[in-house]
């Protein structure tokens, strides 16, 4: 069975919620002192990276230049906790999230 919806699914509702997250928040400073949304940003990470994860071994033609990127992201949220780098994190939420979501949107036949 494709299940291949529910990950882009699921990797929307990661974004949605990270944005949620992050609405108030204009400085990585701000993001950094804020140790309730970091753990949140990163655990939405972790559920966007294991749906790449889990998307790609289904559809390995799927469309996401960045599926190793994302999910060896989320292999370092999880398996190298002490090893994350909040700049890191800060910056794929304000600059990579958006273009997920863009190509999330398009293979669920959204706009």
């Amino acid at each position: 069975m494709d299940r291949s919806a529910k990950y882009w699914s699921d990797i929307l509702t990661a974004i949605g919620e990270i944005e949620g997250f992050v609405a108030d928040i204009d400085t990585l400073n701000v993001y950094i002192r804020d140790v309730k949304t970091k753990r949140a940003v990163e655990r939405g990470l972790a559920i966007i990276g294991e749906a790449v994860g889990k998307l790609t071994k289904e559809r390995p033609d799927v469309p996401l230049e960045s599926a190793q990127a994302i999910v060896g992201m989320r292999n370092r949220l999880i398996h190298s906790y002490d090893n994350v780098d909040d700049r890191i994190v800060w910056e794929v939420v304000r600059n990579h999230l958006p273009a997920l979501k863009v190509v999330a949107q398009r293979q669920l036949g959204g706009s």
